[in-house]
């Protein structure tokens, strides 16, 4: 028998601290770089920390400084899309302010959840790289 996790139970296991430890490529070869979520590299969010809180839908990920990165916090309101039964669950977020006040102009990003566990998680997502198709993957630990 198919258990479908509902929404609810999916923001619970979400909501709290994750470690991202690792940022990876399908579908491609050769050794490139992507600028994701319009804001850093790929190797900038390696490391980085990402706080889910469920009460509000609010969070944000924290980008360590270096000569390559420009550190410091990003903002977000979250919240996990149900698709269709056979379809993976997404996460999607959009960018706000320290004041929970939206800076995003509408413009949002869509994560699969591919692996959702109490202690790790998997999220993917398709990108254009250098006009083909690329699959992103995002390796989180909780902390």
């Amino acid at each position: 028998m198919f258990h479908f996790q509902g929404c609810r139970s999916k923001r619970n296991l979400l909501s709290g601290t994750w470690a991202l430890n690792d940022v990876s490529f399908e579908n491609n070869t050769g050794n490139f770089k992507a600028v994701l979520f319009n804001d850093v590299e790929d190797i900038c969010l390696e490391g980085s920390e990402w706080f889910f809180r469920d009460n509000n839908s609010t969070g944000r990920y924290t980008i360590a400084p270096s000569t390559l990165c420009n550190g410091g916090d990003r903002y977000i309101r979250w919240s996990v899309v149900e698709r269709a039964e056979n379809y993976t669950s997404q996460l999607q977020f959009k960018f706000i302010d320290e004041r929970n006040k939206d800076i995003s102009g509408g413009l949002g990003y869509r994560l699969n959840i591919e692996t959702l566990t109490e202690n790790m998680m998997v999220l993917k997502s398709n990108v254009q790289v250098d006009g083909q198709p690329v699959t992103v993957v995002y390796n989180f630990t909780k902390k």
